[in-house]
């Protein structure tokens, strides 16, 4: 009996761009346009330079294109560092189930593997869609999910990577399986790089596990084994993240939906959990005029792993970004005093900018138990706002902005982008870039990516 392994491989390469819908087809190229932006912002970042040079030492082939310059590189190199910029600021999408994950993470995977063998633009399409349909459903699987048992979720996207980067190299089902036993067995993530006090790893767990279904990929090319078994069979998967898995979850009904539809955008460069939150207290503050300054206190109510997250004692005294991005109260903080939420108030500058320090103990966070039973099917948050003057204003949403079911509009993603792009990125190249995520099914990896690297 073929085993779950061998079940999606012979999906996947089964799997064809004409079976995918025209909402699914465009659900990809939102996501990409959204990967680009995020991968320019990236790449400026110290995260990005310090790995780009530990790269440059180590040399390689040149095979690849670096996204944000005229550097090449090798497959997984290039797949690891492209995956760094998409991931480095946080603000790629986001899918929560029992278990979140970033499913564009795997997105520069499918690039390098595809410009390595010059993938048409349909077949970078059907893997990404793959992507995501894995990614997703690795986070429905568990109960509960493996995060609550101490484990990274990048754990998953080793899994999910190994099967699209197979995929666009166009792997047989025999091939594709053999990747994945080799991703899936040598890629575990410690749940410590998101807690208490966070460092670099946060951003960089999921590129490298990127790396390792690219990496995966090309040895099950040249026949090199896997275990088949590494999902149910014995010290696989099941057996060593238990104790719970509904298996069936990852094979049922595979090509009649698609789950990139049901995946999230980010609004905010933040932890997924702190989007309701800052989209309530923007909200109030923008509609009653409301400063920094009047805010006596900030109450919010939130889910159990929220408060659990987010507000821990780092949180209130946060020192590098990765904490501050994970820090409900300095995301709220900074809220207040800055009227926004955006990519540069996570530098070493503004994370101690007193007038948002001085800010920190005015939010108070608690668990509210109903809201976490309500989740995954809410995102549910109540904040209440009370003024110097004795005035309180509170607010309750469901669905932050970006959540499928409250999407962030054209006009969002364009000034998300363009603000990603920065002065680095020209108007001239953003539209060149822009017209060919609109045609992507007719642009090659190859040509794709040439748009990425370099002006001209």
């Amino acid at each position: 009996m073929p085993t779950v392994s061998q079940n999606i491989a012979a999906f996947a390469a089964e799997m064809t761009f004409e079976q995918l819908p025209g909402d699914v087809v465009a659900a990809v190229k939102r996501f990409v346009y959204d990967s680009v932006g995020c991968g320019f912002g990236g790449a400026g970042t110290h995260d990005f330079a310090m790995a780009d040079r530990v790269d440059q030492k180590l040399g390689g082939a040149p095979q690849c294109s670096i996204i944000g310059s005229g550097r090449r590189a090798n497959v997984t190199s290039a797949a690891f560092l492209n995956a760094l910029a998409v991931r480095a600021q946080d603000y790629n999408d986001i899918y929560w189930k029992q278990d979140p994950s970033h499913p564009s993470d795997i997105i520069p995977g499918v690039w390098a593997c595809g410009e390595l063998v010059d993938a048409s633009g349909r077949d970078v399409i059907t893997a990404i869609v793959l992507a995501y349909e894995v990614e997703m459903r690795l986070c429905e699987a568990a109960f509960p999910g493996i995060r609550e048992r101490g484990w990274h979720h990048a754990t998953l996207t080793a899994f999910a990577a190994a099967y699209a980067c197979a995929k666009v190299m166009g792997l047989d089902a025999g091939q594709i399986s053999h990747a994945v036993g080799i991703a899936g067995s040598r890629h575990a993530t410690l749940g410590c790089v998101t807690a208490g006090k966070l460092t670099m790893m946060k951003n960089t767990v999921d590129p490298m596990a990127t790396q390792a279904g690219a990496w995966a990929a090309l040895l099950a090319a040249e026949g090199f084994e896997g275990p088949e078994h590494v999902f149910c069979g014995k010290e696989g998967l099941v057996d060593a993240y238990g104790p719970e898995w509904k298996l069936e979850i990852l094979t049922d009904g595979l090509g009649d939906s698609w789950r990139i539809l049901d995946c999230g955008m980010k609004a905010f460069p933040t932890e997924a959990l702190t989007h309701a939150p800052i989209s309530c207290v923007l909200e109030i503050t923008s509609e009653n005029g409301i400063s920094a300054e009047d805010v006596a206190e900030v109450r919010i109510q939130t889910l159990v792993k929220a408060a659990d997250i987010l507000s821990d004692p780092s949180k209130y005294d946060p020192q590098t970004r990765e904490t501050a991005d994970h820090s409900l109260p300095y995301c709220i903080a900074t809220a207040l005093n800055n009227g926004r939420v955006t990519p540069d108030l996570f530098d070493d500058e503004a994370i101690q900018d007193p007038r948002t320090r001085m800010n920190l103990d005015k939010i108070k966070v608690s668990a509210n138990m109903e809201f976490e039973e309500a989740f995954p099917a809410v995102q549910r948050c109540h904040v209440a706002v009370d003024t110097t003057d004795g005035r309180q204003f509170e607010k309750q949403i469901d669905f932050p902005i970006g959540d499928p079911r409250n999407p962030m509009s054209d006009e969002q993603m364009d000034a998300k982008f363009d603000a990603l792009c920065g002065d680095g990125v020209s108007a001239e190249r953003r539209a060149t870039i822009r017209a060919a995520i609109a045609d992507m099914e007719n642009v090659s990896a190859r040509d794709f990516m040439a748009l990425l690297s370099h002006d001209g």
